[in-house]
């Protein structure tokens, strides 16, 4: 059992006892039944059958174990999760429900959600997932903000009408790459384009034909016509990941009619370019079109850094550019309602900083993708699976690091340092000469 207790109120999270067998079937019953078909009695009976029968499912395939667990608030049922655990290393939660009565109350969800999690380590899960109809909305943005991520949707799969998401969790997962010496700038001709030639011959292989010399000669004449803003004379923008100087990374956009900007091609020469890359790209390009899409072949890990940052898949074209490889469309929009949200990679100690409130002040370089910045914007900070959303406060501007340091409190930039000295150090080496040149900006953040 797992108790949570605040003042007078008590959370308990235990497994399901043979008594609770109406309280399940009732709860699925009447909150299952606007986004699913079927008999709900039924399944809950099903389920719970196999809950207290040693948590084995004689008609299951895949289900190794299943456990349905009560929540309870001083003593009174508040809400279940049914969790699954499959012989593929994953663990599936069908359902979690909150009664309506505790609906945004004490926690419950949330309680829920950690045992699952806490659950799922246990039984040695790589993945925890779920799926949630689209039209709850409260769910499904509840298990966002929670990090899982969006691995699809289905058009009206268990009732007419209503569309039906697939999320789902990576669990122990391994250290996230570190993006801190990689920068994003525009394309330079004088400085880029043999090491861009190079690159984009080298990564881009047989699953595109035609990517030759000739083609990369067009490449770079589109980029000439890029002053024009004609979407007719196919103008390119060419955007340059690097790392110790050298060209590690390509992104090539090509606006289109309609306001969607192509992505073609995208190459990076590691997980943590790609990742850097698609990280900031809607940035880049916020002001350019309503929507990125890009064309791929991709490895695992890259659908997984794609579903990371919210882009969804839009088609699978099978022979579309070679015979012998199907290329998949990915898309995220750029219209974002509300108050727009920035995403931004931070190490992970400045991140469990800002988030425990130790650091206030985050410092970054002045790249045009930080001069964009504006106060009262919210950034999402990221730091591998984990996120955290802050709100800029203000904004300042220095030449050098020495003259922050010397008007900002260094304890909020660096909170693991000795001393100011320390500070500097830490920041030069993150931050060379070369890069410090371009303005040092403090982002003062609150929570």
């Amino acid at each position: 059992m797992h108790r949570y207790k605040k003042s007078s109120v008590t959370v308990d999270i235990r497994k399901a006892k043979t008594g609770d067998v109406d309280f399940v079937s009732h709860l699925m019953t009447e909150t299952l039944g606007p986004f699913y078909d079927g008999d709900h009695r039924a399944h809950a009976r099903r389920i719970f059958t196999a809950h207290i029968n040693d948590n084995v499912d004689s008609v299951g395939q895949f289900s190794l174990l299943q456990y349905i667990f009560i929540a309870e608030v001083n003593h009174h049922p508040a809400g279940i999760i049914h969790l699954v655990v499959k012989k593929q290393g994953t663990v599936k939660i069908s359902p979690l429900i909150v009664a309506p009565e505790y609906s945004g109350k004490f926690g419950i969800g949330s309680k829920l959600l950690r045992h699952a999690e806490d659950f799922a380590r246990k039984h040695h899960a790589r993945q925890l997932y779920c799926t949630v109809a689209a039209q709850n909305q409260a769910t499904f943005k509840f298990l966002l903000r929670k990090g899982f991520h969006l691995a699809g949707k289905a058009q009206a799969h268990y009732k007419l009408g209503i569309d039906e998401c697939m999320l789902y969790k990576p669990l122990n997962q391994s250290a996230a790459p570190d993006l801190s010496g990689i920068s994003i700038v525009p394309f330079d001709e004088k400085k880029h384009t043999a090491a861009t030639r190079r690159l984009i011959l080298s990564q881009v292989g047989s699953d595109f034909n035609g990517v030759d010399d000739t083609w990369m000669d067009a490449l770079f004449a589109s980029y000439q016509r890029r002053e024009s803003r004609d979407v007719n004379a196919k103008y390119k923008l060419i955007f340059i990941a690097e790392q110790d100087r050298k060209v590690v990374g390509v992104v090539v956009a090509t606006p289109k009619k309609g306001q969607p900007i192509k992505i073609m091609p995208l190459v990076a020469k590691s997980e943590a370019v790609f990742e850097a890359l698609v990280t900031h790209l809607p940035q880049l390009l916020a002001g350019d079109g309503h929507k990125l899409y890009v064309h791929l072949v991709p490895e695992p890990w890259q659908v997984a850094c794609l579903q990371r940052h919210g882009w969804t898949i839009e088609g699978m074209f099978p022979g579309g550019y070679a015979p012998n490889s199907v290329v998949q469309q990915w898309g995220i929009s750029l219209n974002k309602k509300g108050v727009p949200m920035r995403k931004m990679r931070i190490k992970k100690p400045y991140f469990d900083g800002i988030m425990s409130g130790r650091k206030t002040l985050e410092v970054r370089i002045g790249y045009n993708s930080i001069k964009r910045l504006k106060e009262g914007q919210l950034l999402q900070l990221e730091n591998g699976h984990a996120s955290g959303v802050v709100r800029i406060k203000s904004i300042r501007i220095y030449s050098k690091f020495a003259d922050m340091l010397a008007a900002e409190p260094w304890r909020q930039i660096v909170p693991q340092a000795k001393s100011q000295e320390e500070a500097l150090r830490l920041l030069h080496k993150v931050y060379p000469p070369h890069k410090e040149r371009l303005g040092v900006h403090v982002i003062e953040i609150e929570k």
